[in-house]
């Protein structure tokens, strides 16, 4: 009896004991909200409820006179907010880079996003990166903008609302900064009561407000929902309506809550002085320094036929404002001038308030067609003459490309790879209209062929074809031109895909040599043989012998009925080959001029050893040492396409109109 009841006083102990430890291992385990925490993409920490991670996105320019200055402050007012604040500087530019580390290790620099020619980065590029950033709120913030501690606070509150926002702030203009930093730069050195003071002084209502003028302030949260429906068109930073194009889209789509917090977010910018703000619309021709004008009228060409606001059917949508009344932040509906106080989900109506209501702005009143004389065409202000020296390498050397519209994709793929590889020498000759708009858009340097070809269907306009023909009599008439204005010239049909940058082989076969790639499809003997000269892939020198001789390909193109490729080997190598020197060689007699074939282990066309049958056709591309592989010997366009696409030898997003970027994992 004694043993049954030892043993049930052990089982009630042993049951105890569990009890205990379940109640311990309860308290030891992460809370079920701590399950919906966001994985970290980088090195950063997410932030929690009362102190949320920031990340600040912006764009600066040069780091020279009073531009730096500005940036600088306003860079040093951001960190100085809070350490919870990272920011990430968008460029390509040394000043910027260099000038990186003396801010403070939260200041990054990433130029993994897409830039014009002219080195003005794209706002959707911009916003995509920024997806690949681990932070609780996004925030993009003109590069002269300085913030004041508000900024953090109304933040703070907006990120406990229970839904996904987004809020756009109108920043002041003004004519001078009443604070300054300590000497380790880190805070605004300032009293509280002062800073008070100073910050309603700055609030009031007699500063200029800068509306529609491109320097608004963006803040979103970072859950799940999207800021709008649609694709973000390429707009380019700084250049006036893409924040407001993004306000507009997120309002019409509701998939967010929209408001404008000017009025708790103190947003500044020193005005200059040199150039003075030209009131609500900032766009004009005048106003704009010069070649950007162009950039401008981008912007407000890409609004006004992209996105809801361009039709007339668009909903009439008013932002909600974001007030601080009486020490509680409230949000007004200015149309039904009613007030709606949210304290942790109660409603409560103030009593009374400081601010004129009615005065309030709608920032969506802005107009995309504000300022725009539509008589005027998207055209870079830039002759080829002007363009050479703008983007020509240290030796002069241009790489040429000539497309048409049908190809647009392909070109876009073939510079996303040559940006990719860090080649910016590139200049694009547009046959039509067309491809020069969307080259424009792109940011390429890019010029229109003067004496373009006529009566040519790009949709059928393949190998073989009439059309083609006449094309490519185009390729050798531009780089007689640009041989002629003293540059040399690598010419690269836009099929041929990059592996690594073939210009510094070349450069080593020197003066009074034309290298070109072979079409000889057969994998032994002479890769010289007649009308094996391809004349989508050649490096021509800016030298007597090679502009004799391509004189004479021209003139020999413009009597033949077919495409300039038979008219570069008969000319240079001679009718059946006559001028043959060896097996990989041709030697012009009248010009004295050496026509050297490139291997084409190292430079392959499209049928040599069924590299394109290749299961991976990069591995076994790179393992042959290639520079480059041409996507030919295929006919039709769509075929290319797709070829080059399942191959994995394609740089360009389409439907996003991106170069593919490596967004994942980490970005610093």
């Amino acid at each position: 009896m004694k043993a049954i009841e030892a043993g049930l006083c052990s089982i009630w102990l042993s049951g105890l004991l569990l009890i205990a430890l379940s109640l311990y291992a309860t308290q030891c385990l992460p809370s079920f909200k701590d399950h919906f925490v966001k994985p970290e993409l980088g090195s950063k920490t997410l932030g929690d409820s009362l102190n949320p991670s920031i990340s600040i996105f912006s764009a600066p320019r040069r780091f020279v006179g009073n531009i730096g200055v500005r940036q600088s402050l306003a860079i040093r007012s951001w960190l100085a907010l809070s350490p919870q604040i990272t920011v990430i500087l968008f460029s390509q530019d040394p000043s910027i880079v260099s000038s990186a580390s003396s801010f403070s290790s939260r200041v990054y620099i990433d130029s993994d996003i897409d830039f014009t020619f002219l080195g003005t980065p794209y706002f959707h590029s911009m916003m995509a990166r920024s997806q690949s950033f681990a932070s609780d709120i996004f925030a993009f913030v003109d590069p002269e903008t300085i913030l004041l501690p508000d900024f953090i606070s109304t933040l703070n509150y907006a990120y406990k609302l229970d839904r996904d926002w987004l809020l756009v702030v109108s920043s002041r203009n003004i004519s001078y900064i009443p604070f300054y930093f300590n000497e380790s730069k880190s805070y605004l050195s300032m009293e509280d009561k002062q800073f008070t003071r100073i910050q309603k002084e700055l609030l009031n209502e007699h500063w200029q407000w800068s509306y529609c003028g491109g320097k608004e302030l963006i803040a979103w949260n970072s859950w799940d929902s999207p800021l709008h429906g649609g694709v973000l068109p390429p707009f380019l930073y700084g250049r006036g309506i893409h924040n407001n194009w993004v306000i507009n889209e997120a309002m019409a789509s509701e998939f967010r809550f929209v408001f404008d917090a000017s009025w708790t977010i103190s947003s500044l910018y020193l005005q200059d002085l040199e150039q003075p703000s030209s009131g609500r619309n900032e766009y004009s021709n005048s106003s704009v320094n010069g070649t950007r004008s162009w950039e401008y009228f981008g912007n407000h060409h890409l609004g006004s036929i992209y996105g809801s606001s361009f039709h007339p059917q668009a909903k009439n949508l008013t932002l909600m404002k974001l007030l601080k009344c009486n020490g509680h932040y409230i949000l007004i509906n200015t149309t039904e001038n009613t007030l709606n106080q949210f304290v942790f989900g109660r409603k409560k109506k103030p009593t009374t308030c400081d601010h004129n209501f009615r005065s309030l702005e709608k920032l969506q009143n802005c107009s995309v067609t504000n300022g725009i004389s539509y008589s005027e065409t998207l055209e870079l202000p830039f002759s080829l003459e002007l363009l050479l020296p703008l983007v020509a390498d240290k030796n002069k050397t241009i790489v040429l490309a000539i497309a048409g519209y049908s190809y647009k994709d392909m070109l876009m793929s073939w510079v996303c790879r040559l940006r990719r590889l860090q080649i910016s020498n590139y200049l694009v000759c547009a046959l039509d209209s067309d491809t020069y708009k969307f080259s424009v858009l792109q940011g390429l340097p890019v010029y229109r062929d003067p004496l373009p070809p006529t009566n040519i269907s790009f949709n059928d306009c393949h190998f073989g074809t009439e059309c083609f023909q006449r094309v490519t009599k185009v390729k050798s008439r531009m780089v007689l031109r640009i041989l002629k204005l003293g540059y040399n010239v690598l010419l690269s049909d836009v099929d041929v895909y990059w592996f690594m940058n073939p210009l510094p082989f070349i450069y080593t076969f020197g003066s009074g040599v034309l290298v070109a790639q072979s079409d000889e499809y057969k994998k032994t003997g002479p890769i010289n043989l007649p009308r094996r000269l391809n004349s989508g892939f050649y490096f021509a020198r800016s030298d007597e012998s090679t502009i004799a001789a391509m004189e004479k390909v021209v003139k020999h193109a413009t009597t033949s009925e077919q495409s300039e490729q038979p008219s570069f080997y008969d000319t240079l190598c001679g009718e059946g080959g006559i001028n043959r020197v060896g097996s990989n060689k041709c030697l012009e007699p009248e010009t004295n001029l050496t026509i050297h074939f490139l291997d084409r282990n190292l430079f392959p066309n499209g049928a040599y050893q069924g590299l394109w049958n290749k299961k991976n056709v990069k591995s076994a591309c790179r393992k042959k040492g290639c520079f480059v592989l041409h996507n030919n010997w295929i006919s039709g366009r769509l075929k290319k396409l797709e070829r080059q696409m399942f191959s994995g030898l394609w740089d360009y997003d389409m439907s996003t109109r991106m170069c593919n970027h490596n967004l994942q994992g980490k970005v610093w």
